[in-house]
């Protein structure tokens, strides 16, 4: 049965978008990378995760959430305590949900961590003076001295405007995605580490937005390291009404939260 699991799912990444249901995570595909997205505060994307990390058996695991500087603090001995584990990370003060909801992930695998997040300096920098300055020498190695198609572009800046509430300035939209690239590229500069130091397989914590294939992370390794596989998974909140730009996708129940627009309209 797994195998004929794994092969049907093989058929469907390469025809890209198909959906599974979380049975599925226990069975996919074998790829070099494999970028398991996520709703940052829905506890069943992280479950999932968790589920996918453990079936893989990775021998490397990067997070979006975590600096390299915070990711070498994730010891054995401290991997099984959530709360001492939390406290070294400095979580409370990251702005990223409870630790609780990603604490599994850390326990679902021994491999060892990278941090794929840049400091935030440096994405400052990039919103004022563009990815490629902002990211320094290897720019071009990771995609970033070319500019995204006009209808990309536009797109992206669209999405970064409904992301803030359409409360920013026009003129800041494409710094914003440019800090979106730039962001991508550091997570990809974590894999391709990751993957030179330990062999890989190499699997990915990060939002859905990252994990795109068409312009996140997939999309800046088929620059920077082509020969790697890549296979990514978006979890969704709800049914799509296009064709989602993941191999596959899960659509799951969305976690009740508050509307984070009302401070604007309020205004």
């Amino acid at each position: 049965m797994r195998t004929c699991l794994t092969f049907l799912l093989l058929g469907a990444a390469a025809a890209h978008a198909a959906q599974i249901d979380a049975t599925a995570l226990d069975a996919l595909p074998p790829a070099d990378v494999v970028i398991l997205g996520e709703v940052h505060d829905n506890p069943t994307h992280h479950a999932h995760q968790a589920a996918a990390v453990s079936a893989l058996s990775p021998a490397a695991l990067v997070f979006e959430m975590l600096d390299p500087d915070q990711a070498a603090r994730v010891t054995p001995a401290l991997r099984s305590d959530a709360d001492a584990l939390a406290q070294a990370l400095g979580w409370a003060d990251s702005g990223w949900p409870d630790f609780a909801l990603y604490h599994p992930i850390f326990t679902a695998t021994d491999a060892p961590v990278y941090g794929g997040a840049l400091p935030r300096d440096q994405v400052r920098a990039a919103i004022g003076d563009g990815a490629a300055v902002a990211f320094g020498a290897d720019a071009a190695a990771f995609g970033l001295d070319a500019p995204l198609p006009d209808d990309q572009q536009a797109t992206r800046q669209s999405m970064q405007q409904e992301a803030h509430c359409n409360a920013l300035p026009e003129e800041m939209l494409p710094g914003m995605v440019d800090a979106q690239r730039l962001r991508d590229a550091g997570l990809a500069r974590a894999i391709t580490r990751a993957w030179a130091e330990t062999g890989g397989p190499v699997a990915v914590i990060t939002g859905n937005g990252h994990a795109r294939h068409d312009w996140g992370i997939p999309a800046v390794l088929s620059v920077a390291a082509p020969d790697l596989s890549v296979l990514s998974i978006g979890q969704l909140e709800a049914a799509p009404e296009a064709t989602p730009p993941y191999d596959l996708w899960i659509l799951t129940a969305p976690t009740p939260r508050d509307d984070p627009c009302a401070a604007f309209r309020a205004n």
